[in-house]
This record gives C-alpha cells, sequence and structure tokens, in this order.
C-alpha cells in the first residue's frame, strides 16, 4: 500500500484529499504547516507528499529545500490556491514532481499520484540495475598485503596471454574476482566473460549446459541451444567449481581444450570455438586425483597457470581496506551517506574468525549498515551486538 504525505495547513483540504486518496486505497499522513511536513517526511518514506506552497513554519519552497537537504528522494507535488507560473516554475526548478492549483480536480490528482508512483517505481528499478552493472563490472581487487600485491602483479603478466589458469581457495575468498580481472585485463576484455557453476547444475544437464544441445536430443529439447562454450566465443569461459564436475563432462571438456572443437549434444556436426578457459575450485584436486574423481590429464590443461587465493584469515592486514570498500559501496546502495567507523570497530573486525572469508566480511559490513541508527557511525558496541563475530583465540 503506497503512503502519501499531505502537508497544509488548511484542515479542510487536508481532510477532502485523505477522503479521496483513502477511497484508493492509499495509506494518508497529515501535517499541518512546513515544520512538521519536513520532520515526517524526513522521517518517513513516503511514495507521495502533496506540499502547500503559502503555509507558516516554511512555506512550500522551503520545505522543498529542506527535504532535498535531508535527502527525501520521494515525489512533491505542489499544490496552491495563489499559483503564478513563476512559482510554478521555481518549484519544478527546486526539484518538485508537478504544481496543480486549488480547487483540486479529482482526476488530477489521483492520475498525479499513479504517474508519480509508476516514476518512482521506475527509478528504483533503473537504480537497482545500475548498482547490479557498477558490482558486475567492479573488477577491482582490494588489498595491500604481500599475499595480494603477488596475485595482482602476477594477473598483469598472465593477463595478455591466452594461457589457461586455475585458481584455487576457499569458498568466499574472491576466485571470481580473480577471473574477471584476468578477463578485463585480457586482449579478449571486449568479448564476453561466460561463467558455469558447475557445482549448481545436475550432472545430467552439465554437458548440454556447455555444449548446448540440438533440438529433439532429449525429451525437453524443443529447439537447438547454444552452450556457454559458444556463447564466449572470442572471449573467457569461467568454468567455477571445476571440482564438482561429472567425469563424462570432464572428458568432453578435455577434448574442447585439445582439439578447440565442441559437438552439441544430440548432434554430429563439429563446431570450432576459441575461448580463453579459467577454472576455479575450492577443492584440492591433486586429492581429487588420487581419489580417481577427477582426471589428472584435464588437472594439467587447466594449470598451465595455478593461482592460489590466500583465505581472509592469512590476510589480516587486508581487513580494514576491505571493510572501507565495502562500506562505501553499500551506504551507496542502501542511499545512506558514508557512515563513520570507529577505531575499535575496525580492530573487532580485524580479529574476528572470518570462516567464510570475504563473502563473510561483505555481509557483516552490510548488515552493520543497515542497522546503524540514523546519524550514528559503527562502533565496537555495535559490532559487538550484530556482527556475530567469533575471535580466533
Amino acid at each position: 500500500m503506497a503512503k502519501i504525505l499531505i502537508i497544509d495547513d488548511e484542515a479542510p483540504i487536508r481532510s477532502s484529499l485523505r477522503e479521496i486518496l483513502e477511497y484508493e486505497n492509499y495509506q494518508v499522513s497529515e501535517a499541518e504547516d512546513g515544520a512538521e511536513g519536513v520532520k515526517l517526511g524526513s522521517k518517513f518514506a513516503f511514495d507521495v507528499i502533496f506540499c502547500d506552497v503559502k503555509m507558516p513554519k516554511f512555506d512550500g519552497l522551503e520545505v522543498l529545500d529542506l527535504l532535498k537537504e535531508n535527502e527525501v528522494a520521494s515525489p512533491v507535488v505542489m499544490i496552491s490556491g495563489h499559483g503564478t507560473v513563476d512559482t510554478a516554475v521555481e518549484a519544478l526548478k527546486k526539484g518538485a514532481y508537478d504544481f496543480i492549483q486549488k480547487p483540486l480536480d479529482l482526476n488530477r490528482v489521483l492520475l498525479t499520484v499513479r504517474h508519480a508512483l509508476d516514476q518512482g517505481k521506475l527509478e528504483k528499478e533503473t537504480k537497482r540495475l545500475e548498482q547490479k552493472i557498477q558490482t558486475e563490472r567492479s573488477t577491482a581487487i582490494v588489498g595491500e598485503s604481500a599475499e595480494v600485491r603477488a596475485i595482482v602483479e602476477l594477473i598483469c603478466t598472465v593477463a595478455p596471454s591466452d594461457a589457461r589458469v586455475l585458481i584455487t581457495g576457499g569458498n568466499g575468498t574472491g576466485k571470481e574476482l580473480v577471473a574477471r580481472q584476468l578477463h578485463e585485463l585480457s586482449t579478449r576484455h571486449d568479448q564476453p566473460f561466460v561463467e558455469v557453476n558447475c557445482a549448481a547444475i545436475p550432472s545430467e544437464l552439465i554437458e548440454s549446459e556447455l555444449f548446448g544441445h540440438e533440438k529433439g536430443a532429449f525429451t525437453s529439447a524443443v529447439k537447438q541451444r547454444k552452450g556457454k562454450f559458444e556463447q564466449a566465443q572470442g572471449g573467457t569461459l569461467f568454468l567455477d567449481e571445476i571440482g564438482d564436475m561429472s567425469p563424462s563432462a570432464q572428458a568432453k571438456v578435455l577434448r574442447a581444450l585439445q582439439e578447440n572443437r565442441i559437438s552439441r549434444v544430440g548432434g554430429e556436426k563439429e563446431i570450432e570455438v576459441d575461448v580463453r578457459v579459467v577454472a576455479a575450485t575450492n577443492k584440492n584436486l591433486k586429492e581429487e586425483i588420487s581419489e580417481s574423481r577427477f582426471r589428472e590429464d584435464l588437472y594439467h590443461r587447466l594449470a598451465v597457470i595455478p593461482i592460489h587465493v590466500p583465505a581472509l584469515n592469512d590476510r589480516r592486514d587486508d581487513i580494514g581496506l576491505l571493510a572501507q570498500h565495502f562500506l562505501g559501496i553499500i551506504c551507496e546502495q542502501h542511499g545512506k551517506l558514508l557512515l563513520d567507523m570507529t577505531e575499535d570497530a575496525a580492530k573487532m573486525l580485524q580479529e574476528a574468525n572470518w570462516t567464510g572469508n570475504i563473502r563473510e566480511l561483505r555481509n557483516v559490513v552490510e548488515r552493520l549498515v543497515i542497522l546503524t541508527p540514523k546519524g550514528g557511525k559503527i562502533d565496537g558496541a555495535l559490532v559487538q551486538r550484530f556482527g556475530g563475530l567469533t575471535t580466533t583465540d
């Protein structure tokens, strides 16, 4: 249910607007002057705000300025019985969504509300997509520890070549980030980066996912489909959690790497592919080979350049930098000003036991951002209460 705030010093206007809006199932709040309107509009999230121009304790234009200062994103519809063209233009310049003259027309009011709500939804969706794209494209590796510097140096050396890379490390250490950085710094950076999570795809579907299938190859194959190898043509194919790949799929991947050709499931035609393969795993593949769960010849094809990403507990010097990095991103995503983090809070994060590695640290920072009171800061008491941290002792 959309929430609407009415700011007007005339009780009959507030009453008539409330009646109209509540009849349309909107939730309505009222403020009888500009000061109360600014207070309510800044404290609660309203989907639309109606604001009179002539009022005591801040007129409508002052209310617009103050709401903007308080970073209120709600669309504001100005209403006035003494409106002039100059007033309307000034209000729109200050960021008002629309300007309606009194006496209010029922249809105009409802149409304006619907349009404002639609625009709000569109802006939120646009912002969400922009944030998603920004996150997906952000490949910077954060850290100044000796371990991270060595990884970055190796990436810069290896990326321009087409050498296959095997990235190892625990869950949440940032293996995908290394893979994306390899792609971004390669000569293939303007071509697709295609990711396959081998652990998330059932063994009976992995071959179709990788190599595609022809129409009628199996019951649900109602049309031809290109696999990930073809989708990554000219670019990089990232095989994440390759240690979980089925033996039959391993054999076909090995053949594809040897011959640079694939065959779709149910097809006889061989298709040439030009992809750079980067693989990652959280398993010890040498142990998997000794237990006959992973092909040794495939391992040697993949591990031309091995890169090991250390656990966060083994690069504690980077925890402060990572926390500040995530703090900036998450505050922006949640529409908050950058929060301060006290020294005791940062120390608690640095001394914690990060079994979930960087992914866990990011989740904790996001939790702290969400739970920090407005105007507050992330301090030791907040971390102790909501961080859910354990120490290495």
